[in-house]
């Protein structure tokens, strides 16, 4: 408990010392850990939430998750999509498994991409790599990004506190049927599929 309140305490210093700038140092660690996975997103949106309040903590969050969602989309695209599609589309199971992404309804990608756990960079790259469309990935992570912010900003940054609590989980099966409802409907407005 106490390194809870001592890594609390540190938090809040930082930001303090930091003032109007941690918003920019929140934005490129949330920008960052869309590509490099090793930042705990949930941490950085949560503070946020505290920080600024819940509308503009979820705003800066949800604004820069989907920035960081989209470059990671681009980039893999640019680098990558060339040599996999030459050379690695060749191994049967990889095809196989590329060809699922590809083929991936709007609405299983919306609950994809709003399930908190989630590794957000490993869909980044499979929609990058593969056929998927960005008109297809753009809208579906609009939508499903905004359960997966609130999900951290309202519950926390703990897996475990999430798992001890029930009426946590039926709030989290809530928000993915919601984000399923609203995928559903998106997708007979643009039919993306």
């Amino acid at each position: 408990m106490e390194v809870l309140q001592n890594l609390n305490e540190w938090v809040i210093n930082t930001i303090q010392v930091m003032g109007p700038y941690w918003v920019f140092f929140s934005c490129f660690l949330i920008v960052i850990e869309s590509i490099v996975p090793i930042l705990p997103l949930g941490v950085f949106i949560t503070i946020n939430f505290l920080y600024y309040g819940t509308f503009i903590g979820f705003l800066i969050s949800w604004a820069f998750t989907i920035a960081g969602c989209t470059l990671s989309f681009f980039l893999c695209q640019k680098a990558f999509k060339k040599f996999i599609d030459k050379k690695v589309r060749k191994n049967k199971k990889i095809d196989k498994w590329l060809n699922k992404v590809d083929d991936l309804k709007f609405s299983n990608l919306v609950i994809l991409i709003a399930i908190p756990f989630t590794p957000a960079f490993l869909v980044n790259i499979a929609a990058g790599v593969s056929k998927m469309p960005f008109k297809k990935f753009f809208p579906a992570i609009l939508i499903g990004k905004i359960f997966l912010v609130l999900f951290w900003g309202y519950i926390g940054v703990s897996l475990i506190e999430a798992l001890k609590n029930p009426i946590q989980l039926l709030k989290i099966a809530g928000l993915v049927l919601i984000a399923y409802g609203i995928s559903v409907l998106v997708n007979k407005k643009l039919k993306l599929d």
